[in-house]
């Protein structure tokens, strides 16, 4: 194997590992935050409000953490996002014990953010892949979000009890561990720093950036995939709890399977995209979302809440890796940093106000509402795809006409 090709494969591994890590503190949040929640909050239909500010942190979190590696290169960036990560483990825990609701969200708050450096990540396997990888090393290192999705839920149902009278609190503490390692292997990664080009290269006006076509649609099928999984997976929990009566161990074995839905597929979803195209892998993840909705509709037993969230995972990794993919090849090396933070500002800032819809649509109207209420939004994505394809459609006519012409 050439030394190019093994330092390549040894980068995108350890970056996977760092994904895998970061985002157990985000599985475990989304498995037990929202228990949390209903246990300390005064009004019982803000339960889902600590994951809404964990997508909030994410969203902000995403232009200045991108400008920010601008500057001082993706390693250092990610250790500062670790670091914040650990603050906020510090103060869930804190919380938890003190049962302060307010500063619980805050912390989750602050772990939202850490979620907003670790999704950069996925950009950076971007950088250090050639052209014709781009999409497989994406899904490479998104492939590391099945280990986060055992250990998360894992460590939520292991460490519950580890501090007397306050659940979940252990589980918080717990996580420190977790970031202490993604110190440890990012000193062991080599990434590329800024390059000339990107520091100092010609960028165009925002408008022309943000009115391709592409990116549009780019942007509003990572958004509405993200918004989607994110209604129908924060009410999970608690429609199997509290509205099942399912045990929480259940409900974290559906949330484990629910991650594995989401980031199995990465394994073979960039070889689809490179074969076939982004829009007809889109077009499937749809389709997945679909039969997530019908299976949710036909019953409330564990099988079915299992069966619903693995799809609604699979469905949601078709619409974000391909969106992603489509994203990395609408800029410029000097827009890089803005169009990646403007993109995830978007997709989690919907995803934030998705989960916060969630419990209160789930604790008023019930878990039908929950579902009924994805359906119109996949349907603005199928609209997307048709306008953008009758956009690409006239833009190849015009460039056959101009040739002809000229001829």
């Amino acid at each position: 194997m050439p030394n190019s090709e093994s330092n390549f494969i040894r980068t995108i591994l350890l970056l996977s590992v760092c994904f895998a890590l970061s985002g157990s503190t985000s599985s475990l949040t989304v498995s037990a935050s929202s228990l949390v929640g209903y246990e300390i909050a005064g009004n019982k239909a803000l339960a889902t409000l600590p994951l809404s500010f964990h997508l909030l942190g994410t969203m902000l979190a995403g232009i200045p953490a991108s400008l920010l590696m601008k500057r001082v290169g993706r390693r250092y960036g990610f250790m500062i996002g670790t670091g914040i990560g650990v603050s906020g483990s510090v103060a869930a825990t804190l919380s938890i014990i003190y049962s302060n609701f307010a500063f619980f969200c805050m912390s989750i708050f602050l772990l939202g953010i850490l979620s907003g450096f670790s999704q950069l990540y996925r950009f950076t396997a971007v950088e250090v892949a050639s052209h014709k990888f781009r999409s497989k090393a994406i899904s490479l290192v998104m492939f590391g979000g099945i280990l986060a999705g055992f250990i998360g839920p894992t460590v939520a149902a292991q460490a519950k009890g580890l501090i007397a009278e306050a659940p979940f609190a252990g589980s918080y503490l717990f996580i420190i561990l977790l970031h202490i390692l993604v110190f440890t292997v990012l000193f062991m990664i080599r990434l590329p720093q800024p390059s000339v080009e990107e520091l100092t290269g010609e960028s165009r006006h925002w408008k022309e950036i943000f009115r391709q076509p592409k990116i549009i649609v780019a942007v509003l099928t990572s958004m509405i995939g993200y918004a989607v999984m994110a209604m129908i997976m924060t009410a999970t929990p608690l429609a199997m709890t509290v509205g099942s009566g399912h045990h929480f161990s259940d409900a974290a074995f559906v949330i484990q399977w629910h991650v594995v839905g989401m980031f199995a597929p990465s394994f073979f979803t960039g070889s689809l995209i490179h074969r076939f195209g982004a829009l007809p892998v889109i077009i499937c993840g749809i389709l997945l979302n679909f039969l997530c909705i019908g299976i949710n509709f036909a019953g409330t037993d564990v099988f079915n809440y299992w069966a619903a969230l693995m799809l609604l995972g699979m469905g949601w990794n078709f619409m974000f890796v391909a969106g992603t993919t489509m994203i990395t090849e609408t800029y410029r090396p000097a827009e890089k940093a803005i169009v990646q933070g403007v993109n995830d500002f978007f997709v989690f800032g919907a995803a934030a106000i998705s989960s916060l819809l969630a419990g209160i649509v789930q604790t008023t109207w019930g878990w039908e509402a929950v579902n009924l209420s994805s359906i119109p939004l996949l349907g603005i994505v199928g609209i997307a795809l048709l306008w953008y394809s009758y956009s690409l459609r006239n833009t190849q006519e015009l460039a056959k006409e101009a040739v002809e012409s000229s001829s």
